[in-house]
């Protein structure tokens, strides 16, 4: 699917539930026309992770996830060999008889045995959306096998062979910047940061997401939710805890959110048992005022 303009973008998207402004469908629309890989940044909640989900639906393209995490390694973005079929195959062999040790052992990184991990699923499925979701995560080795494919679009497989992209994927890749990436991955990548969406555009991402809503409690949530980002949080509430929100009050029946009804529900809003102090207080102090 070709896009025509940045507008256009945002429409395609928009149809899909996302809602994005003009800079981030602009970069969108360079990423996809230029064939380079998309890099977000910003706080948890944002819509960065949603931005390839809402792109693969639009492309009707299959989306790829490798989540990053400490410790991961090539091997484990890459592929690995299915051990249990290997052994059932050498056992059928011996079975049969005659086997020759040589051929025996060629057999075993046949295809068949082949289990191909996030990274090397996207370049045999291409076109495909990849993302590589908290490089940040991810350590300095890691980040640099993974600038090493982002530029050829192909990987070796001693055993197998070359691996090559037929078609380039489309990449995104998000990062919550725990900690800085370096400078060579991001010369390869386009980039954007994401910011919480203003008061408008979130009630009307809510309005989208969570039409049963009513447009009275849509503003109440998405108001009270943006003078929460402003508390000394350790987890903010993102643009998904924001529809987890606006969705359980509708579903308890509540019309128009009050003290007790907001309390009920701040399990929406926060995960850490500091921050749901802090919120409860911060309401008393916001809904009373």
């Amino acid at each position: 699917m070709e896009f025509r303009s940045a507008a256009d973008i945002a429409a395609r998207l928009g149809e899909t539930g996302y809602l994005c402004d003009d800079a981030l469908a602009t970069v969108t629309y360079l990423a996809l026309g230029m064939r380079r890989p998309l890099l977000l940044e910003g706080e948890p909640g944002t819509g960065k992770t949603a931005l390839a989900e809402a792109i693969a639906q639009t492309m009707a393209l299959p989306l790829i996830r490798l989540q990053c995490y400490e410790g991961i390694d090539a091997t484990q973005a890459l592929y690995d060999w299915d051990f249990a079929r290997q052994i059932l195959h050498l056992r059928a062999l011996e079975a049969s008889g005659g086997v020759d040790a040589e051929q025996a052992e060629k057999s075993l990184y046949d295809e068949r045995f082949l289990l191909a991990r996030p990274v090397l699923a996207a370049l045999r499925e291409a076109p495909a959306v990849l993302l590589v979701d908290e490089i940040d995560r991810a350590d300095d080795e890691f980040e640099a096998f993974l600038l090493e494919v982002l530029s050829t679009y192909q990987v070796t497989i001693p055993e197998f062979g070359t691996v090559s992209a037929a078609v380039p994927p489309i990449v995104l890749l998000t990062s919550n910047r725990t900690r800085e990436l370096h400078d060579a991955l991001k010369r390869r990548c386009l980039y954007h940061w994401i910011d919480h969406p203003g008061l408008e555009r979130e009630i009307e991402i809510v309005r989208s997401r969570a039409p049963e809503v009513s447009a009275e409690l849509n503003r109440q949530v998405v108001t009270v939710v943006q003078a929460l980002r402003d508390v000394d949080l350790q987890k903010p509430p993102g643009v998904a805890e924001t529809l987890d929100w606006a969705r359980a009050l509708h579903m308890l029946g509540v019309a128009r959110l009050d003290l007790e009804s907001s309390a009920r529900t701040v399990g929406a809003l926060v995960k850490y048992r500091e921050d749901a102090e802090k919120v409860r207080h911060a309401l008393d102090r916001i809904l009373t005022s």
